[in-house]
């Protein structure tokens, strides 16, 4: 049962579509400070922020496993993740674990340092926690194409565009 009701929807800025929530948790990321790739979900369906409370949500089609490369983990996120956000922190996070040796552990908190000292933390319900470098967790935003390299025209050939 989802804890996300129609009321909270009411309440929140709530978007629908993959395209549009993968554009808007990265920006909301990016808000808070925090690294763009901690949250790599596939086939999002609809996401929602409550800027009042800070809290977030998103609903993926399936569940997805992730692997952090630069640190070697295996993530695991839900069909429904939800937390309350502020700068710097992720409080009260349900639908995401990690892989600790053979046992999954959910993930309560993440935070980075104030001041910043480029690692951020996992803490567990149980209170036990784990610190990583913040670059392990930041992928590489696509640029949008320049306008002027590389136009054809209808024959095939190249044209040069000049601005004028």
């Amino acid at each position: 049962m989802s804890v996300v009701t129609e009321e909270i929807k009411a309440k929140a800025e709530y978007y629908q579509g993959d395209e549009i929530c993968q554009e808007k948790s990265k920006l909301l990321l990016k808000e808070m400070s925090l690294p763009n790739g901690l949250l790599p979900l596939k086939d999002i369906l609809e996401c929602g922020y409550v800027k009042e409370t800070g809290f977030v949500w998103l609903k993926q089609k399936n569940s997805t496993t992730h692997k952090f490369e630069k640190i070697g983990k295996l993530v695991s996120y839900a069909t429904e993740v939800t937390a309350v956000v502020s700068p710097g922190k992720i409080k009260k996070l349900t639908g995401v674990k990690t892989k600790e040796l053979l046992v999954w552990v959910s993930l309560s908190d993440i935070y980075t340092d104030d001041p910043p000292t480029g690692k951020i933390t996992f803490r567990t319900p149980a209170g036990l926690f784990r610190s990583f470098p913040v670059s392990a967790f930041e992928v590489e935003e696509e640029k949008p194409k320049d306008a002027k390299a590389g136009v054809e025209d209808v024959n095939g050939g190249a044209v040069q565009v000049k601005e004028v």
